[in-house]
């Protein structure tokens, strides 16, 4: 259970409104999109990451109450996730299959050449 931004209720995490006081939980009517709403006077904009490096394109700046891009400066970035070596060669392999097929053709064309 999450509470409302607005009235503090509990309510439930998939709500897309607040069955209290009617306030927009998540954007566009999307579950999967989550609306984050700054709390009191405060605005969003003054703690965003995108605010702080001027990428952001939310036409409510730097006024914005709500927003669906927002990002927290004060949080850790989270860590990009690291493949093992094997699993790096296996993607970059399927990635390129056609030069590794035209290399293969032209290593063996020129064992056949000295070959003969």
């Amino acid at each position: 259970m999450s509470t409302c931004p607005r009235c503090r209720q509990t309510i439930d995490t998939q709500a897309i409104k607040c069955p209290h006081c009617g306030n927009i939980l998540k954007a566009y009517g999307h579950p999967g999109m989550t609306l984050h709403q700054a709390t009191q006077e405060a605005y969003l904009c003054e703690s965003c990451t995108y605010h702080e490096d001027d990428t952001c394109t939310f036409p409510q700046r730097p006024f914005a109450q709500s927003c669906i891009l927002y990002q927290n400066k004060l949080q850790k970035p989270e860590q990009p996730i690291t493949l093992p070596l094997t699993r790096k060669i296996k993607n970059w392999c399927y990635r390129n299959r056609g030069l590794i097929f035209l290399t293969l053709i032209l290593f063996l064309g020129l064992i056949w050449a000295v070959i003969n």
